[in-house]
């Protein structure tokens, strides 16, 4: 549930702190004042994209942040802990904050902890859900009818089981329509084989490479190796005393005759013991280096030989030499490929029937709920457009085969939207038929219809009202309440009959200060509220009978 929303220089809002409890909060205000600067400052913290002009002239950002009690939202809870932006195991409070600089940057926060817009947008599913002002607009399209539809019947596992089956058809019906493709493939064969014979005949393992590399040099440097061997080993301890190593030996023989007088000696004798058996291990080191070293000219041909056949193998294919083994494997697998197309051709048939009739198969499935799912929600919406003031009409939801020739990742319907305005005629398409006001009351009620579908505990209705009035504004506003009932509701609304429904009430004024417009939010209650019911319903001046009216619309919400 949203507990709090504080914007800063957001648009032309200044400053403002709100708190939101469960229920109904309505927010009502004179046209342009910025009444739906609220529910975009909640879509931006929904990971929404923005724009610089966002900014309130003259600051260098916009601060957004939004409170969430996670009690009745274990669904985010469950991703905070995956993420691990959840404070502590305990913890019930989830803060999300956002800012937008002037310059156009844009950064996100969840729980203090950075974040992206993307993850934003999947923590924002879990806990709010919002409806524009022109949503309603989306249903007149065949595709968000479908969407709409499999998201009121939970169709997701059906439609992913469709989703798979199709794409593994496709995917195997390409690789035949590659290898038809191809035609008379002897020519490649016949170079691929030549190819394949090439680079067999080299030793292309990296590892082995790098042994013939090292292998040329010691060979290319063997004279140089070999002087520099023998003359360090004649240095560091020769048979006539003047080496290092018998000079270490005196030093260390003095040393110990007198280290019984002064006990740090020791520790240098002791140093000198550990320098003298590391001088005895290099020497053997220097013997087997020198052992190993030869001048071989018939040695060193037969290295460069290879070693240039190599490099021209790498040549030959653009590639270094210790990717070779890499061609070769890939040389290999497009002959057999080739040499077995016949083969594969044939099983490719039985791999794609039997992808075709998974797809049948899982589609039928999806078939039978989503028309399970049609009738069920067109009953629904039919009795709640009943009671907003469409009596006698009808909605129904058509559920059409496709008649597509491939299996299709969306299933093998249509569905179109159906709607009888008045009793005893028949139902027509929704987008050929419905005003702008039935278009409103339509989406409304499959909204209502649709409660408790999802486990979002905030809802947020953006004058989703708009082109109603009359009673049935007050039946809508009866609607929200209801819905207020069972999970926090924000609704923006220029309708008093639907204002005074709220269990709470802001208004949304603007003032000039300062040579600029800003916008200020209030919390209204008592006689204050029923002065803003009263000034939505009489204009710009009030009367005594506004103000009355305004209280019995108050009277009769309670």
């Amino acid at each position: 549930m949203l507990t709090q929303l504080s914007i800063r220089d957001f648009a032309v809002v200044r400053a403002a702190e709100l708190e939101f409890g469960p229920g109904l909060t309505v927010i009502s205000g004179e046209t342009g004042a910025g009444k739906s600067l609220l529910v975009d400052a909640l879509g931006f913290l929904s990971g929404q994209r923005a724009d610089s002009g966002m900014v309130r002239h003259g600051a260098e950002r916009a601060e957004l942040s939004a409170q969430f009690d996670l009690i009745d939202a274990p669904s985010a809870r469950d991703w905070l802990n995956e993420q691990d932006m959840l404070d502590d195991a305990s913890s019930r409070e989830c803060l999300l904050r956002r800012t937008l600089r002037a310059d156009g940057g844009s950064r996100a926060w969840i729980n203090g902890r950075p974040a992206t817009l993307a993850q934003l947008a999947a923590l924002a599913a879990c806990l709010v859900e919002i409806h524009g002002q022109h949503e309603h607009q989306a249903l007149l399209s065949k595709a968000a009818q479908l969407a709409l539809l499999d998201d009121f019947g939970g169709h997701g596992a059906a439609l992913a089981a469709v989703r798979d089956a199709a794409t593994t058809w496709s995917a195997l019906l390409r690789e035949r329509e590659h290898l038809s493709g191809q035609g008379d493939v002897s020519d490649r064969i016949a170079l691929l084989e030549h190819q394949l014979g090439e680079l067999e005949r080299e030793t292309l393992e990296p590892d082995a490479i790098a042994e013939l590399v090292a292998a040329h040099r010691r060979q290319a440097h063997a004279a140089a190796l070999i002087a520099a061997c023998e003359s360090a080993a004649t240095g560091l301890g020769d048979d006539d005393g003047s080496g290092i190593g018998s000079l270490l030996q005196r030093v260390r023989g003095d040393l110990a005759r007198v280290s019984e007088h002064e006990a740090r000696l020791g520790e240098v004798e002791a140093m000198l013991e550990a320098a003298s058996i590391q001088l005895d291990e290099a020497l053997l080191l220097l013997e087997r280096v020198r052992d190993d070293l030869d001048l071989d000219p018939a040695r060193f041909d037969e290295l460069d030989q290879r070693l240039g056949r190599l490099h021209e193998l790498g040549r030959k294919h653009r590639v270094a030499p210790d990717a070779l083994a890499g061609m070769r494997d890939a040389v290999c697998a497009e002959l057999e490929a080739l040499c077995g197309a016949g083969e594969r051709l044939v099983a490719l048939d039985a791999e794609i029937d039997a992808a075709a009739a998974r797809w049948r198969d899982a589609a039928q499935v999806l078939t039978d709920a989503r028309k399970q799912t049609a009738a069920t929600l067109g009953q629904r919406t039919t009795a709640l457009i009943g009671e907003l003031g469409m009596g006698g009409g009808r909605f129904e939801i058509a559920v059409e085969p496709a008649n597509r020739d491939r299996p299709d990742p969306h299933g093998a319907e249509r569905v179109e939207f159906l709607v009888s305005a008045n009793a005893g005629q028949p139902p027509r398409p929704l987008r050929k038929v419905a005003s702008g006001g039935e278009l409103s009351r339509i989406s409304l009620a499959i909204e209502v219809a649709a409660l408790g579908h999802d486990l979002v505990p905030t809802m947020v209705f953006d004058e989703v009202d708009s082109g109603i009035g009359g009673a049935v504004a007050e039946i809508v506003g009866q609607k929200l309440r209801a819905l207020g009932a069972q999970r926090q509701a924000l609704c923006v609304t220029h309708l008093p009959q639907v204002a005074a429904q709220g269990h709470a009430h802001y208004r949304v004024s603007k003032a000039e200060a300062s040579g600029m417009t800003q916008s200020a939010v209030v919390v209204l209650d008592g006689g204050a509220r029923a002065e803003e019911l009263a000034r939505m319903l009489g204009g710009v001046e009030v009367s005594r009978e506004a103000r009355a009216a305004a209280r019995r619309l108050l009277q009769n919400a309670r």
